[in-house]
């Protein structure tokens, strides 16, 4: 899209137009960096100073800021949630894949919906399932038998293993694996025997996986991602994990095998979560967090030390290291003077 009269915007977002509403957009930007043609928003009052020296054309704001604009405004309930609403609309970002492109291997067993694109040099298995306006990228490989729904795009170089399940309009960053083997082995006198991993990948609607992810497959039963779940880039999701609809995984997150994450919750980037236990709805995870047994209550939960200057933090690690020596000394004093009842 080349630009949009405001008008027309407004009407699209559900707005109220103040101002002169055959302003052209073309795009938008931030406060500091706007100029002529492009909108932008304030969705943090404590900033409405900014708005004087702000240079676009038009602004998405609340009533409550409306006065201090002296521009053309579009007023909402919740400018940040309008303003990735609006960003779908003035969305520029290029399709992975047009048409069938140079290189690419389709197998005659795969069966492909209408409106279908393949980059350059994806090869699609037999048996494969691709549903109507899927686009998949260059360098793509789609296993056998796997089943994409409707609307999802695969950027370049995904790859998709063998029998696994993604919904409907998902969206798939490049470099990310899903169905791989999980880490299943048993030993044997020290030598480690393989279990092969016979289970799938079941993945719902509107699922987001960033950049590099890893979704293994289930040893026997299925890894599952529910619907509307987002996932960031650099994550390891394990053999058999379950997450409920809607949740969020920022950036870097572990999780272990059999884990079942709930509804609705947020596990902040850089967490690590053991396997085998269960994480109910509306947990967040604050970032690095350490999650070590099940959660039962809803709720915000931290593990770690914040940053420190490193000769206060040695101090700190060497109080920790003390712990147990000191634990042992009080108890000595509290029995010896009758407290410890």
């Amino acid at each position: 899209m080349s630009s949009i009269r405001l008008a027309d915007l407004a009407q699209q977002l559900d707005a109220e137009l103040h101002g002169d509403g055959d302003i052209a957009i073309s795009g938008i930007a931030s406060m500091q960096s706007a100029t002529g043609g492009k909108i932008t928003f304030l969705a943090n009052s404590r900033y409405r100073e900014q708005l004087a020296h702000c240079k676009a054309d038009a602004v998405v704001l609340t009533e409550a800021d409306l006065e201090w604009c002296p521009s053309a405004a579009l007023v909402v309930k919740d400018p940040y949630l309008t303003y990735a609403r609006m960003a779908q609309i003035l969305d520029t970002t290029p399709s992975p894949a047009e048409n069938i492109g140079p290189g690419a291997v389709v197998s005659p067993q795969a069966r492909l919906g209408t409106n279908v694109a393949i980059g350059a040099n994806a090869v699609i298995e037999s048996g494969a399932e691709l549903g109507d306006n899927v686009v998949i990228g260059a360098g793509c490989f789609v296993g056998k038998k796997t089943r994409i729904g409707a609307g999802t795009r695969l950027w370049a170089n995904v790859s998709v293993y063998h029998e696994v399940v993604i919904g409907e309009n998902c969206l798939v960053q490049s470099g990310t694996v899903i169905g791989a083997d999980g880490f299943g082995y048993a030993n044997d006198r020290g030598n480690w025997v393989k279990i092969p991993q016979l289970g799938s990948v079941i993945i719902g609607d509107r699922v987001e996986i960033g950049a590099c992810t890893t979704i293994d497959r289930g040893a026997l039963d299925n890894t599952q991602i529910g619907n509307g779940v987002i996932i960031d880039n650099q994550c390891q999701i394990a053999h058999n994990v379950i997450i409920g609809d809607n949740t969020a995984v920022a950036g870097g997150v572990i999780m272990a095998g059999s884990l079942k994450i709930g509804r609705y919750c947020m596990i902040g980037g850089a967490s690590v979560i053991n396997g085998h236990m269960e994480i109910c709805d509306k947990v967040t995870v604050t970032g690095m967090g350490m999650v070590m047994r099940p959660i039962t209550e809803p709720g915000v939960y931290s593990s770690g030390i914040p940053l420190q200057a490193n000769k206060a933090w040695r101090k700190t690690a060497a109080l920790v290291m003390n712990i147990d020596d000191m634990n042992k000394r009080l108890k000595a004093i509290e029995r010896k003077t009758g407290k410890d009842n």
